[in-house]
């Protein structure tokens, strides 16, 4: 395994205005909507509502928008692109009973939402695709569910996945970041986005880190990238939904605040939405943006 950390920069640098348009209060009212305990069969109202709070946000923004398969996974498509593999940002809709879960997950939905809306700024036809899986919490079974679907019906290939997984909680305190897995040089400040990727996905993190340095230099980057199918012999790197598309050899990235590695309310009543911090998570939200469209760009 290979480690690949950016450094926070002092100077800050002219933004898009797809960048611009993202904001705190934009995502903190999406993660009010969403916070209340939504697990798919304990919570099953307040899951069904969620699903219809995220479909109906796409829609409304111009893309195609359809509730898929048992699992109820909202998947939303550019109703202008051409016929070629799609980028698709993912995050899950669905929480652990009994727990708001603001970081997990809502904060990777209204992420996802802010970068749906943020890119309709360059135009409706860009090649990316929206997914709000459900289940997660029950075993990843609506991301499982959604690549067998690909996997048996076809339809448009997908390029790579970016997978937004707990993005809004963030620590300056010395001691608050521990690792999932031993590494060299590990930070111990919980100030940074992690990047998982594997050896399909690897070139993602460094994308995603030039990307910070040129368009997001306050937002420290760690890129933890997994090289000759290690990951096949660490269950810890499979906890989320890239798992099903790093199986099926599809590039997935997961965007991580690290969940119980850093963020003291996972899977609690406390993950409430006045834990998180609005600055970081809009930073992230303009990284993922700005990875998804250098990508495009480059191919």
């Amino acid at each position: 395994m290979e480690l690949r950390r950016t450094k926070a920069a002092s100077h800050g640098g002219s933004l898009i205005d797809a960048l611009a348009s993202v904001s705190e209060a934009e995502l903190f009212e999406t993660i009010g909507e969403l916070a209340k305990p939504r697990h798919m069969f304990r919570e099953r109202a307040e899951n069904r509502r969620a699903a219809q709070f995220v479909a109906d946000a796409l829609e409304e923004l111009g893309y195609a928008v359809e509730f898929e398969g048992e699992l109820r996974n909202v998947v939303a498509t550019p109703r202008g692109a051409a016929d070629g593999p799609l980028i698709l940002v993912g995050a899950h809709y669905d929480s652990v009973p009994g727990t708001p879960g603001a970081d997990d997950n809502a904060s990777g939905v209204a992420a996802m939402l802010a970068c749906a809306r943020a890119l309709m700024h360059l135009g409706p036809s860009l090649p990316v695709g929206f997914v709000a899986w459900n289940g997660e919490e029950d075993g990843l079974l609506g991301s499982v569910e959604f690549v067998a679907r690909r996997r048996s019906l076809g339809g448009t290939p997908i390029a790579a996945v970016h997978v937004l997984e707990m993005v809004g909680y963030a620590s300056s305190e010395p001691g608050s970041q521990r690792m999932p897995v031993p590494v060299p040089g590990a930070p111990d400040v919980g100030d940074f986005i992690g990047l998982l990727t594997n050896q399909r996905s690897n070139h993602l993190v460094e994308l995603a880190a030039k990307q910070a340095e040129a368009m997001v230099p306050e937002l420290p980057v760690v890129g933890l990238k997994v090289y000759l199918g290690l990951e096949g012999w660490l269950p810890v790197l499979h906890r989320s939904d890239h798992s099903p598309f790093w199986k099926a050899k599809i590039p997935a990235m997961l965007w991580t605040d690290t969940a119980e590695f850093r963020n003291p309310n996972y899977h609690r009543p406390t993950d409430t939405p006045d834990t998180l911090d609005y600055g970081f998570m809009r930073r992230v939200t303009q990284l993922v943006i700005a990875t998804v469209v250098r990508q495009v760009r480059t191919g």
